[in-house]
C-alpha cells in the first residue's frame, strides 16, 4: 500500500453539525454520503491482519479485490490454523501484540473477547494500524468510550465497528425509505434482540468465558443501530429496567450483573421515543428486528411468530370500528425484502449471502473501501460510540431502579 493511502486521514464532518444545522433530510444526506457503494477497485490493496479465530473466520477479506490477508493471529494454535485455512494465509502470529509489529500490515481486524476490544485497538493504532473491531466498541464503562475516542483522535487513523445490524437487509431497506422521505416524520422506533440459550457460550471446558453473566445492555448495538444507523440521530437520555431470577450466573459474575433481560426507553435528540429490548432468557422467540413508525408510512420487520415484513401506509378511506367511531383505514401490504447483497452495492466477488442476514460482506467491503478511498466508514468512531454508550448508561439506570439518566455525546470534532 502506498504511504498516501496508509496515512490518509478521513475527511472531517461531524454528525452533530448535520443534526444541529437542519432537518432529518440533512441527517439522511449524511448517512447517504457514507453508505456502502461498490466502486472501481483502487490501485493499491489493503494488507490486513485478522485477529481472533472464532468470529474472525466469518468475513470475506480474502475475496475483496482490494484486500490481501497479510497475517493472522490467535492465542490458540488450532484457531490460528483455522484462520490460515479460511483466508489462505501462510503467515501467522501467536498474539496481536506480535502481529502489530509486522510492517507489512496496514490494518487489523480485531475479533477478540469483548472486554479487550478497546485495549487491542489502542495497541494496533499505537503501531500505526487502522482497525476494525467486533461489537461492542467499548466495554461496560464510559471511560472505555473516552479512551477509544481519544485514541482515534490522537493517531488520526481509521476505526470502524463491525455492527451487523447496520447492514441487515431490512435495515438497508429502512435506510433507503428514510433517505427517500417515505416515512414522513419517523416519530417512533422499537428494536429487540432476543437471544435465549447463550449459556452454551459461558464455558469452555470448565472455565468461564468473558460472556458469563454479561449485562444485556452492555451488548446494545444490534438494536441501537436500527435507529441511529437509519437516521443519524443521537440518543440523549434513558430509563431502563431489568429482570433477573434466582440463578447462580446472576449471583456470581465479574460484572455484578443481576439481569437476564433489560428493557429501555430512550429519547433521541429530536425528542422522539425509541424502545429497546435486549433479552437473554424467557418465553420468547429469538430475533434481531425493528419497527420504524412514521406519520406517512411504517415498516415492520418480519416477526418470529410467522408474519413476514410489512408496510403500513396512512390511508384516505375510512371505516367504523366496533364502537362506531369513524377512523382512517390504513393500507397494509406485504414487503418483498430485496437481497441487497445481490446488487452492485458490493463488488462482484462479494455478492453472496453471508452471516447475520447478509451483513458480513457489506462490513468487509465498507472497511476496505473506506481505507482505499480515504473516507470515513459508515460506522466510524462517532457512530460506534453513539451505538455503544447508550447501553452502558441504560444498564446503570436499571441498576438504579429505572432512574432517568443522561447519555454523553462523542461527536465533538477532533
Amino acid at each position: 500500500m502506498s504511504q498516501s493511502i496508509k496515512s490518509k486521514r478521513p475527511s472531517d464532518c461531524s454528525r452533530r453539525e448535520f443534526l444541529r444545522d437542519g432537518s432529518a433530510a440533512l441527517a439522511a444526506a449524511a448517512v447517504v454520503s457514507r453508505a456502502t457503494m461498490a466502486v472501481n477497485t483502487a490501485p493499491k490493496k489493503v494488507r490486513i491482519g485478522v485477529v481472533g479465530g472464532g468470529f474472525g473466520c466469518s468475513f470475506q477479506w480474502h475475496e475483496h479485490p482490494d484486500c490481501i490477508v497479510e497475517a493472522v493471529s490467535d492465542l490458540r494454535p488450532e484457531r490460528r490454523r483455522g484462520l490460515m485455512q479460511v483466508y489462505r494465509c501462510q503467515k501467522s502470529y501467536d498474539s496481536l501484540e506480535k502481529l502489530v509489529l509486522d510492517k507489512d500490515v496496514d490494518a487489523v481486524a480485531i475479533f477478540t473477547d469483548g472486554p479487550l476490544h478497546v485495549e487491542h485497538v489502542v495497541e494496533a493504532m499505537r503501531h500505526g494500524k487502522h482497525a476494525i473491531s467486533a461489537v461492542p466498541a467499548a466495554w461496560a464503562t464510559l471511560e472505555q468510550c473516552h479512551l477509544l475516542y481519544d485514541t482515534v483522535r490522537k493517531h488520526g487513523l481509521t476505526y470502524m465497528m463491525a455492527e451487523t445490524s447496520y447492514y441487515q437487509q431490512h435495515t438497508i431497506s429502512a435506510r433507503k425509505f428514510f433517505q427517500e422521505g417515505k416515512f414522513g416524520e419517523l416519530y417512533y422506533c422499537q428494536s429487540e434482540y432476543q437471544h435465549d440459550g447463550l449459556e452454551g457460550l459461558y464455558f469452555e471446558g470448565n472455565k468461564r468465558t468473558w460472556r458469563y453473566g454479561v449485562a444485556p445492555m452492555h451488548y446494545p448495538t444490534h438494536c441501537t443501530a436500527h435507529l441511529i444507523g437509519v437516521t443519524g440521530r443521537r440518543l440523549t437520555e434513558v430509563v431502563c429496567h431489568g429482570w433477573g431470577e434466582d440463578d447462580p450466573v446472576l449471583k456470581d459474575n465479574v460484572y455484578n450483573n443481576p439481569f437476564w433481560d433489560e428493557s429501555a426507553m430512550f429519547k433521541d435528540n429530536l425528542g422522539r421515543a425509541f424502545r429497546v429490548n435486549v433479552w437473554w432468557k424467557g418465553a420468547h422467540r429469538g430475533c434481531e428486528r425493528a419497527e420504524w413508525i412514521g406519520s406517512k408510512m411504517s415498516f415492520y420487520c418480519g416477526h418470529p411468530n410467522g408474519l413476514g415484513p410489512v408496510i403500513i401506509r396512512r390511508g384516505s378511506q375510512t371505516e367504523k370500528d366496533n364502537a362506531g367511531v369513524v377512523r382512517k383505514l390504513p393500507q397494509f401490504e406485504p414487503y418483498q425484502q430485496p437481497q441487497w447483497w445481490k446488487t452492485d452495492m458490493l463488488p462482484e466477488p462479494l455478492r453472496h449471502d453471508s452471516g447475520h442476514e447478509g451483513s458480513h460482506t457489506f462490513l468487509t467491503h465498507e472497511f476496505i473501501d473506506a481505507l482505499t478511498h480515504g473516507r470515513k466508514p459508515a460506522v466510524d468512531v462517532h457512530e460506534a460510540l453513539a451505538f455503544t454508550a447508550p447501553g452502558i448508561v441504560a444498564h446503570q439506570s436499571a441498576l438504579k431502579g429505572g432512574e432517568l439518566m443522561k447519555i454523553p455525546s462523542f461527536d465533538a470534532e477532533s
